[in-house]
């Protein structure tokens, strides 16, 4: 019989707004929600101007998988 995994997908999202999702994973057993700042290629760099920055993604609520 095949363990369950003590892991489960999440998906990342950027708090600048842009729409742009990371996805990972982490343990079942965690009682708090992912925060990690990373890159976001379609979010606006505040001292330069450009596209690109490293904002904050936060933890968000997996969408319902597919049924065919």
């Amino acid at each position: 019989m095949a363990k369950k995994s003590s892991k489960i997908k999440v998906r990342l999202e950027s708090t600048a707004g842009t729409g742009y999702r990371y996805y990972a994973s982490r343990s079942t057993k965690a009682e708090y929600k992912i925060k990690k700042k990373k890159y976001d290629p379609w979010a606006t760099n505040p001292e330069t101007g450009k596209k690109g920055a490293h904002v904050e993604f936060e933890e968000k609520k997996m969408p319902p998988a597919k049924k065919n």
